[in-house]
């Protein structure tokens, strides 16, 4: 069976991911793969491999390869789809692209579709929504089964944040609901990570108010995550690394730096969209569903950027986010790293 998740709340498709790996009996037989990663030859051998000890084998696929900036047209998708699968495969889990043309390696995907084994589930998880003309998509609609998982807003976002209370067997008042909402936005793995927290503190059927929820909530990390890009933006690194370790020194959480930093940059791109069509920070603030103090504050920040930048910073974030689920390198080294190359960015872009 093919599943394919796409859509813009990869934190829910995620979390239904992990669903499927406790429940679907899958044991040892489970192979995880990175889209930029992926060699096609590979992925499909073990897709062909039967389970071992097992009824079902999962095969995963997280994110779809992109064209490297500054590559040729060449590289856009005009060789044939067997193109992704004349690579040599790869060792381990994770096979190399060896920078295989990801139209070929997303069109080998499709057309695999029909051909998955009944004793594999390969699931294919895209943090975006793909257009309708996508040949993945229109495969994945005949011959397996979809999800779109959009991130909620405004009453929607509100109500999942009643729920994911609900959930931990705690109840939230409305008032502290909208104070998450005001300080965190809809950031959702950050909500439920403050969510849980809350609940914990206030015990098992519980009620959180606002006050508890102002003591515990991450306002004073998020203030320091934008003086944090500010520097970057300024390419001060020695203050960007300064406030990288005050933050972790004060217990934050790599992957919740990570996150507020990404939903940072996504705020500075949206703000800069907004504010290059003329519009004023009340009139962002509404349509783009934020906080007025941060779209305040995003402005003067998002003016020292291009979107250029913005989206290499984006894709930096996305690498260490890997980096650190991976296991790839230490924290601090991947956050370090993290740093440099976001500077880097903004100077050499």
């Amino acid at each position: 069976m093919l599943l394919l998740f796409h859509g813009s709340d990869e934190f829910s498709a995620r979390e239904e991911l992990a669903r499927l790996r406790e429940t679907g009996g899958f044991d040892y037989n489970q192979d995880t793969f990175t889209g930029d990663e992926a060699d096609f030859s590979h992925l499909r051998n073990i897709c062909d491999t039967l389970p071992f000890l097992s009824e079902r084998r999962l095969v995963v696929v997280l994110g779809l390869p992109k064209r490297k900036r500054g590559a040729g047209d060449d590289s856009e998708g005009d060789a044939p789809a067997a193109e992704a699968s004349a690579k040599p495969a790869g060792k381990g889990k994770k096979g190399k692209s060896g920078g295989a043309d990801p139209r070929a390696f997303i069109q080998a995907l499709a057309d695999y579709a029909e051909h998955v084994p009944e004793t594999t589930t390969l699931v294919i998880l895209v943090g975006e929504q793909l257009d309708a003309a996508s040949p993945l998509l229109k495969a994945a609609q005949q011959h397996g089964k979809v999800r779109t998982f959009i991130t909620p807003k405004g009453a929607a976002l509100e109500q999942w944040v009643a729920k994911r209370a609900e959930a931990t067997g705690a109840t939230i008042t409305p008032d502290a609901i909208r104070l998450l909402v005001d300080l965190i936005g809809d950031n959702l793995r950050l909500l439920a990570h403050e969510v849980e927290k809350l609940s914990v503190y206030v015990g098992r059927g519980g009620r959180i108010g606002v006050e508890q929820a102002r003591a515990l909530t991450p306002e004073v990390s998020q203030s320091r995550i934008f003086d944090l890009t500010d520097a970057l933006a300024r390419r001060d690194r020695s203050r960007a690394l300064a406030l990288l370790h005050e933050l972790l020194a004060n217990g934050e959480q790599p992957l919740g730096i990570v996150a507020l930093t990404a939903a940072q940059t996504r705020a500075l791109i949206q703000v800069k969209a907004l504010s290059e069509r003329g519009m004023r920070s009340p009139q962002i603030a509404q349509v783009a569903g934020m906080a007025p103090f941060v779209v305040d504050k995003s402005l003067p920040l998002a003016r020292q950027f291009s979107f250029a930048q913005l989206e290499a910073a984006h894709r930096a974030l996305l690498d260490t986010d890997i980096a650190l689920k991976s296991s790839r390198m230490s924290p601090e080294l991947a956050l370090d790293l993290l740093t440099l190359q976001f500077g880097e960015v903004t100077r050499d872009s």
